[in-house]
Order: structure tokens, then C-alpha cells, then sequence
């Protein structure tokens, strides 16, 4: 019989000392999926080794594509030369959400395309209207049955494209289709997000011409043809925020190396408010925790407002401030999911639709809790590094589809945790 892997945590040790982050989830998998549209192969450099990276992997190689770890296994090779498949495996794409990444470069590659609705975490609806909005824009006929998505174009037109709301897939989705459209398109409310401004410079050094990620105006004028390119993948802002509320849960001392301070600004303030000390010296940044922690009040916002991908750690950082702080969740409907098991360590939060509530407690206490979801799974980790005692979290499975084995980074500064199962 498996066991399920879970983290055993002894809290109560302040993390410090020196940490590098990995590349990025969110910029290397739409990476990876435009990748079938070059006619060499491709090289990848700062890729993580995630589970979603894994499933991916294991798509683009259903799909004909050689896929192959090298370089001491911090690299991908993606060869899609011999690409002989439109149609995406439903068991795989249903185990990752950033598969839809493929509609674009695949009709754009082979003129079809075929998916199923994806998967990923379970914090609420996610559509992909958008995703079919623009790329319909473009020239892409859909038909959907049986819970597949077929689509198919006889010849990409650039186009102009408006998106009812900056959703970061559809402007990437969007992106890479145009990339090898005829004539140039125009994506505007486009998202602002770093990751997009990765994916850009990816596509560019692939042979595309593309101009204003970053912004909410993005040009594409379309190429015949894309090659193969090396590329580094932007480091995980994410992974960074998450670190920097690790060090001030836990009044520590560290510094991030490779972290680019810009992607982080929001996490940033909201610590200064908090009464944690951040400062960027270097090429990185350093975190330096407070015994007294102030309450604030947070909003998520898309890009370069407070990402939603860092509140549950917050949530975790603000039930041990003194006083009472409010979380506004603008971006999903669940994703609260954290509150509860952070009350099984003592925390008092109260939710209230997209709002939670969070009057402080002096301390946490070590519990067993189970994570339902990357983020929340995250917040119950740092929660238990705080926590007097003993913490168990389960369902570290979905940790791994987003942190690249997080509990060896937490254990060389300081923390006392493993992988049990």
C-alpha cells in the first residue's frame, strides 16, 4: 500500500542564511508549450523540477515531441521537430490547468487542435472564455463535444483583440497563437504580469516580433516560421514572496539570492506595514523578521497589485499580528480553503464569502492539517514553522506541483522538517 507523503515540522526555529529560488512555474509552463512551434529544438535553462512541469513533459512528448532533462537536470531539452499529434492525452491534461496553454501553438503549428477542459488546483471557477474569445479573433473555428474542445483554422489573421478582463492564459494563449498569424494583432486590457514579459522574450528569441509586455497594450506581427532558442526561465516571484513570509513568520533573517525585487513589491509593502524590515541589497533581497507584528488589511489585484497566489501565507503571518487584519479575495471565490486548518493550530479567522477576518493570536500550536491546494498547502507549512509543537501537513503532493523540493530550501535555513511516506 502508498503511503501519502506528508511534511513533519518542528516549529519554533527562525530561518536564516542565504537561499537561491527556482525558476518559475508560471513562466516555464506556457514556455513549454510554445515550444512546439519552433522547427528546432529548444533549450531551457533554470527549468524546476515541479510535478506540473513533469505532467507537461509527458504531454509534449504524447504529442511526438522529445523531451529530455539535461545539464545536471537544472535544464529541458524540447525537441518538437517530429510533432505528429494535435490531440492532448484528457488523463494529462486533466492533471494540469497550464495544458490550455497548448490550443494556440498548436493550431498555429498544424492548424488543429484538440483538448479537454483542464485541471490543477481547486480554487473555484477559472473559465477559459476568454482563452476562446481571442483566439476565435484570430481565425480559430471551436466545437465543443463530449467535454473536448476541438479547434481547428484554415489561416491565422492577425486581429484586434479586447479582453473583458486582463486574464494572464488568455494573453499568453493569445500571444502565441498570433506570434504565426498573418498581419499584426493588437491585445489590449492585456495582463501586465512578469511572466508574460518572459514568454515575450522566449517567443522573440524564437524569431517572433512582439512589443508591450508588461503593459496592457501588446503588439504581435506575425512570422512565417519560429526556431529553436535558448532561454533562462525568470526566477519564481511566487516562491520568493512565500520565502520572505517565512523569514518574518518566523522573526528570521534571510536573504534571497537570485530574486528580483520588482516582481515582489506588493509582498514587500505589505511586510513593511506588517513592521518587517525588507531591503534589496544586491542582486536579491533580505528579510529580517519583528518579534511584534502590526495587523494590515490586503486586496488581491491582477499584476502589480497583491498577487492572490501569495494570500494564504499571508493569512498565516497575520493570525499571529497583534490586532485584527481583513483579507479581501478579489481573483477566486475559494480560496479560503487555508482558514480553516490554520484554526486547527489555534488561529481565529473568520470568512465571509470573499472577505476573511483574522483577529490575531499570540502563538500557534502544532497540529495535524491537510493541504487542498498549492498556495494554502504553502500557508500551513510557514504556519508550522511559527507554531509551537509539532505540525503535520498532508496532501504535500499538491505543494509539489508548485515549490521545487521547498522542505530541503526551509531545512538549509534552519527549519526543522521532512518528508515522511
Amino acid at each position: 500500500m502508498w503511503i501519502m507523503p506528508e511534511f513533519v515540522i518542528q516549529g519554533g526555529n527562525r530561518l536564516s542564511g542565504d537561499i537561491a529560488v527556482s525558476g518559475g512555474k508560471n513562466a516555464v509552463l506556457p514556455i513549454m508549450a510554445a515550444s512546439v512551434m519552433a522547427g528546432s529544438p529548444c533549450i531551457l535553462h533554470n527549468a524546476p523540477d515541479l510535478v506540473d512541469v513533469r505532467v507537461m513533459s509527458e504531454i509534449l512528448r504524447s504529442l511526438g515531441a522529445t523531451v529530455e532533462r539535461v545539464n545536471q537536470g537544472r535544464s529541458l531539452y524540447i525537441d518538437p521537430t517530429a510533432l505528429s499529434s494535435w490531440v492532448v492525452d484528457d488523463t494529462l491534461m486533466r492533471q494540469v490547468r497550464s495544458s490550455i496553454f497548448l490550443i494556440g501553438p498548436l493550431v498555429a503549428k498544424m492548424g488543429k487542435a484538440t483538448v479537454s477542459y483542464p485541471g490543477g488546483c481547486d480554487i473555484g471557477q477559472r473559465p477559459i472564455d476568454q482563452h476562446l474569445k481571442g483566439l476565435s479573433a484570430l481565425g480559430v473555428v471551436f466545437e465543443e463535444a463530449h467535454g473536448n474542445i476541438m479547434a481547428e483554422t484554415g489561416r491565422l489573421q492577425g486581429a484586434d483583440i479586447h479582453l473583458d478582463i486582463p486574464s494572464v492564459g488568455a494573453t499568453e494563449n493569445i500571444m502565441m497563437c498570433a506570434a504565426m498569424a498573418d498581419g499584426m494583432t493588437v491585445i489590449r486590457n492585456a495582463a501586465k504580469e512578469p511572466e508574460i514579459v518572459d514568454l515575450q522574450t522566449f517567443l522573440n528569441s524564437m524569431g517572433a516580433r512582439i512589443r508591450g509586455a508588461g503593459t496592457d497594450v501588446i503588439r504581435v506581427e506575425g512570422v512565417e516560421a519560429l526556431r529553436g532558442c535558448e532561454h533562462a526561465v525568470m526566477p519564481d516571484r511566487i516562491e520568493v514572496g512565500t520565502l520572505m513570509v517565512g523569514a518574518a513568520i518566523t522573526t528570521g533573517d534571510v536573504y534571497i539570492k537570485n530574486a528580483v525585487a520588482e516582481h515582489v513589491q506588493a509582498v514587500a509593502s505589505k511586510l513593511r506595514e506588517v513592521g518587517v524590515t525588507v531591503s534589496v541589497p544586491g542582486k536579491g533581497i533580505r528579510v529580517t523578521g519583528s518579534r511584534r507584528l502590526r495587523p494590515t488589511d490586503i486586496k488581491t489585484l491582477p499584476y502589480p497589485g497583491f498577487p492572490t497566489d501569495m494570500q494564504p501565507q499571508m493569512m498565516a503571518l497575520l493570525s499571529i499580528a497583534e490586532g485584527t487584519s481583513v483579507i479581501t479575495e478579489t481573483i477566486f471565490e475559494s480560496r479560503f480553503k487555508q482558514a480553516e486548518e490554520l484554526g486547527r493550530m489555534g488561529a481565529r479567522i473568520r470568512t465571509e464569502g470573499r472577505t476573511a477576518i483574522i483577529k490575531g493570536v499570540p502563538r500557534l500550536s502544532g497540529a495535524r492539517v491537510v493541504s487542498s491546494d498549492l498556495r494554502s498547502g504553502a500557508s500551513l507549512v510557514l504556519a508550522g514553522l511559527a507554531a509551537d509543537g509539532q505540525t503535520i501537513v498532508s496532501g504535500v503532493e499538491s505543494i509539489d506541483r508548485g515549490y521545487e523540493r521547498l522542505e530541503h530550501k526551509l531545512a538549509a535555513l534552519g527549519a526543522k522538517i521532512v518528508r515522511q511516506g
